[in-house]
This record gives structure tokens, C-alpha cells and sequence, in this order.
């Protein structure tokens, strides 16, 4: 509310001042309404870390609600020629590899020309690539005013059909070369062969555009195959990146050598998800904790002190995990080494687990997996958080009552504040016309005054 500054001249009170102080106590009427809305928006927030920390628990139990996740393995090489990717279906093992060659792809080169952006006549052009089945023929036109190397070599590139083309300068007399690489290794995937034909029948030309037949383009690198020995058995490839060899297990070779491939259980992978189930469950009880403190001698107070939603997601969570599951050699969280302790949390004993999960994974996949994706511990832990996290869940009710109140209390606010202003502005007619009067009075009084003081003048009276 804006000062008015014309208050007060006529009476010589400070009317300003006194309707600035009336404004400022209508306005402590709003402060329970601000609080109000401060309290709201902090237990939002508070169902916003909860809601964080049940997410973790989610994806942590979610990760062991997968039966394939306990049968993984991982592979470990010793030896630098090959690395290796074990997928799904790969069997524990050991795998003696040699690798004796690396496949290559195959690279041609023109003579030499003077010029690379002379155009050197019009004729067509045939590029014959691959094999069998990937065989294709490209098949290029080349007009006398557009068939300079840069012509050629841009027409191939444009065709993306497993042919790069470049030119090269080789720094002698005639230094530019047209060079074509083949973008895959392996011979299947060679140039078989290049025709150019000219429109008037320049043979020179023709050979020096050709591969294969009186052609003069040269093979520079020749394509190969990948040559290897697994376990002493043979094997060839077409690519670097070999698949097949061993089961479930991709080699990617990188030089000529002999390498020692394991394949074993991933008893880390699994021994790190339960301890990440159990880590992910005890941050959330120390969040809830946090939000459900409450300090006697400070007053200080969680945000969810006392809130009936989180009381239902701590109660819902007890209940899950001491349900344990129906079926199995393991039935209780206790029977794979995880126990609960006093104040809420987990506590993991690890030796317990290693031992389960070198010695019985199929059993523990059946505790958490279960045979149904719902019947295992994981299961069961993930639809309870689903119903907690989900549209219309329990979280979410509570956080849209919450973003309901704050809508009202925002309503409260200015309805309250609009009505402020209105008495403020009523104060400010009144104290002008109280201003007004008081003027008019003095204006009255010291007219009086001046009659008076005539009266006495002409009476001969003294002051």
C-alpha cells in the first residue's frame, strides 16, 4: 500500500505515519497463512526425498528380479592379441586362442595423372564389390564436362555401397592417384573388378580406370580373411570381430599372438546387486528418519513427523521383507545372510552370501526371481514400491492433497490480502477527512481568533 503523502498538512498530525502502522498490523494477519504455506511446501519436499530413496530400493530390487541376471558370467583374458565379450549363452570355461592373422581390407590405386580436377572424357564406369550373396554392381555415368578425378571419386562416395574413394598426391610427375578402399576386411567383401568405358574408345584411358582384366589400377593392399586357432581347432572370419567361435563369446582380435580366455560365473555382479538391495534399503531408513525426527529440548521437527503416509510405507516395507517367500531351499532374508537389526536396517553378512553364490545361485535366484516374476522376494519388495511410486499411488495421493492445499492457501492469501487493502484504503478516506475537518476547525479558530483580537483593539483593551 503506497504512502500518501498529502495526510497531515491541513491538521499537522502524522496521519502517514499512523496509517503506515495500521497497514503493517492488517498485514501480520497474513503471517499464519505464510507459514502455513512454508509447512506445506516443506512436507512436499520431504515426499520428494522419500519418493527419491524408494526409487533407489525399486531399481535395486528390480536389478534381482531377473533369473538370466544369475546365470551371467564374465570373461577375463590374459594375453594382448584378442579381447573378449561374453553374452548370455556363453558356458564357464577356458579358451586357448591363437590368433595367427588379422583380417584386412583391400585398398586399389590408379596411376598417376597431372591434374586432379581436369576432366578427363565422358564413358562409364562399373565397379563390381563382393561376393555371393552381398555381390552388387555399381554402375556410374560421367558426362565429358564432369569426369575429373574429384568427378570420380565424389560419384563413388555418393553411392555408400562399401567403397571409399580419395586421391592421393605421391609427389612425383604425375602425383595424383585415385585410391579405393574397401570399408569391410575380408576377401567377401573385395573389389572383383572395375570397367571404365570411354565414349571414344580412349584405351589408354579405359586401362588406367580399370581393375582386373588389362586394367592398370593395382591392388595395394589385398583383402584377407582372420586366421585363428581355438582349442586347436581352425577357424576363419571375415572380420576382426568373430562370433561364434566360442559360444555366447564375441573375440575382437587385434594382433598376431596367443591369448588364454576365461569364461566364469559373474559372482561379483551378483554378490554387488544384494549388497546394493541391502545399501539402497538402509539409506532409505536413515531418510525416513530424517524426516521423522523430533528434538525434545529444541523443539526441532522432521517435516513428516508423525505423517500417516510414510507410517504406511514403513509398515508395508516390514511386512514384505519378514514375509519372506513360499517356496525354495532359501525362505527368509536371514537364510542368505541378510538380517534386521534393531534400529530398522539391514545388516549383510557377506561371507554368508559368497558362499550362496558361488554354491547355490540357482537357489537364490529362486529367492529373489521366484518362478513368477511376482513370487520372489524382489517381486513381491517391487510391487509393493509400485503401489507406493505409481500413478495414483499412495505417494502420489498424498503429494496432490498437499499441492491441493497450497492452492487454497494461496486463494486464502490474496482474498485476505485484497481485503487488507480495502481497509487500509477505507483508513485513508477516513484520516483525509479527518484531516479535512481538523483544517477547517483551526481555519474557524484562528478567524475567531483574529475577531477577537480586533474587538479588543477597538475596546482599547490590552492583551
Amino acid at each position: 500500500m503506497a504512502t500518501i503523502s498529502s495526510l497531515g498538512i491541513g491538521s499537522g498530525l502524522d496521519l502517514n505515519g499512523l496509517l503506515d502502522q495500521l497497514n503493517a498490523a492488517e498485514r501480520k494477519k497474513l503471517e499464519p497463512i505464510a507459514l502455513q504455506q512454508k509447512s506445506v511446501q516443506a512436507k512436499i519436499s520431504a515426499y520428494g526425498k522419500l519418493q527419491g530413496a524408494l526409487t533407489k530400493l525399486q531399481d535395486a530390487a528390480a536389478k534381482l528380479n531377473k533369473p538370466e541376471f544369475y546365470q551371467s558370467v564374465s570373461s577375463n583374458v590374459t594375453g594382448s592379441s584378442v579381447t573378449a565379450a561374453a553374452g548370455a549363452e556363453a558356458q564357464p570355461g577356458r579358451y586357448d586362442v591363437n590368433v595367427t592373422s588379422l583380417a584386412r581390407a583391400q585398398s586399389l590405386a590408379t596411376g598417376g595423372f597431372a591434374a586432379r580436377d581436369a576432366d578427363l572424357g565422358a564413358g562409364e564406369m562399373t565397379i563390381n564389390v563382393g561376393s555371393g550373396d552381398s555381390a552388387q554392381a555399381l554402375h556410374l555415368r560421367f558426362d565429358a564436362a564432369a569426369s575429373s578425378l574429384e568427378d570420380i571419386r565424389d560419384a563413388i562416395n555418393a553411392e555408400k555401397a562399401g567403397v571409399t574413394a580419395s586421391i592421393v598426391n605421391d609427389g612425383s610427375a604425375e602425383p595424383y592417384r585415385l585410391v579405393l578402399s574397401v570399408d569391410d576386411t575380408g576377401t567377401d567383401a573385395a573389389v572383383q573388378s572395375i570397367t571404365f568405358a570411354s565414349d571414344n574408345g580412349d584405351a589408354a584411358l579405359d586401362d588406367s580406370l580399370s581393375y582386373g582384366g588389362t586394367g592398370t589400377m593395382s591392388q595395394t593392399v589385398a583383402a584377407k580373411n582372420a586366421a585363428l586357432e581355438v582349442n586347436g581347432i581352425t577357424i576363419t572370419s571375415q572380420s576382426n570381430q568373430v562370433e561364434g567361435a566360442i559360444q555366447g563369446l564375441t573375440l575382437n582380435l587385434a594382433e598376431a599372438g596367443e591369448a588364454t580366455v576365461r569364461v566364469e560365473r559373474n559372482t561379483l555382479a551378483i554378490r554387488e546387486a544384494v549388497g546394493g538391495f541391502v545399501k539402497a534399503y538402509n539409506e532409505l531408513r536413515t531418510t525416513a528418519q530424517s524426516l521423522t525426527r523430533f528434538n525434545s529440548e529444541t523443539g526441532d521437527a522432521g517435516e513428516l513427523l508423525g505423517d500417516s503416509a510414510l507410517r504406511t510405507v514403513e509398515s508395508r516395507l516390514r511386512s514384505t521383507l519378514s514375509g519372506g517367500v513360499g517356496e525354495g531351499e532359501f525362505r527368509m532374508l536371514s537364510d542368505i545372510g541378510i538380517t534386521l537389526q534393531r534400529d530398522g536396517s539391514l545388516k549383510l553378512d557377506e561371507g554368508k552370501l559368497s558362499d550362496i553364490v558361488a554354491n547355490s545361485p540357482d537357489q537364490l535366484s529362486r529367492f529373489f526371481a521366484g518362478e513368477t516374476k511376482a513370487s520372489g522376494m524382489a517381486g513381491k519388495l517391487g510391487q509393493s514400491l509400485d503401489q507406493m511410486l505409481g500413478d495414483k499411488g499412495l505417494l502420489d495421493n498424498a503429494k496432490k492433497g498437499l499441492e491441493s492445499r497450497i492452492e487454497s492457501l494461496k486463494d486464502r492469501y490474496a482474498r485476505m490480502e485484497t481485503g487488507i487493502e480495502r481497509t487500509i484504503e477505507r483508513y485513508r478516506i477516513q484520516f483525509g477527512k479527518l484531516d479535512g475537518l481538523i483544517a477547517q476547525m483551526n481555519q474557524t479558530s484562528d478567524y475567531l481568533f483574529q475577531q477577537f483580537e480586533m474587538m479588543n483593539a477597538q475596546l482599547g483593551r490590552k492583551k
